[in-house]
């Protein structure tokens, strides 16, 4: 099977076929007389993993090894699985982060609604993203004066805020 049949077949782009070629993630398929690769009709389902794993969060580096284990004879059950905690592992650190950061950025948010920008402190660069010891308020006859620490704490406006 030509390259454009096997793209078309397992719905990979003939480029994306030949950089797996390269980093070994499909063995280099005989020639034709002609000179065009041949690709065994076994590609189809190799190719088709490859996608697969990879909307798994799997990387290039994952695949190769699984695939170095089914290509050794064995079933990579074991990798697969050690491979997919792995992952778990990581997107839930990742949305602990990104939890974090929503949080962090919903009081920031609160805080930028209550800033008057033409009391803004030029030394200061943003008073919204500084820390609460240096966030200042206009005060009538007063060029600022810091809020108390009940109302702005180390993250933001506290309170009332997820």
């Amino acid at each position: 099977m030509q390259i454009g049949s096997l793209a078309e077949a397992s719905d990979v782009s003939a480029k994306t076929i030949r950089f797996y070629e390269q980093r070994g993630l499909i063995p280099p398929p005989p020639r034709t007389s002609g000179g065009y690769r041949d690709y065994p009709a076994e590609a189809i389902q190799r190719l088709r993993f490859i996608r697969d794993a990879q909307g798994a969060g799997m990387t290039l580096a994952d695949i190769g090894r699984i695939l170095s284990v089914r290509d050794n004879g064995q079933a990579p059950c074991s990798e697969v699985s050690t491979l997919i905690a792995e992952h778990l592992d990581q997107v839930e650190r990742r949305l602990t982060e990104l939890t974090a950061t929503r949080t962090r950025l919903r009081r920031l948010a609160h805080r930028a609604a209550g800033i008057d920008p033409d009391a803004c402190v030029e030394a200061d660069i943003c008073t919204i993203l500084v820390g609460r010891d240096r966030l200042t308020v206009p005060s009538a006859g007063t060029p600022g004066r810091p809020l108390p620490p009940t109302t702005i704490g180390r993250g933001g406006v506290e309170g009332g805020i997820s």
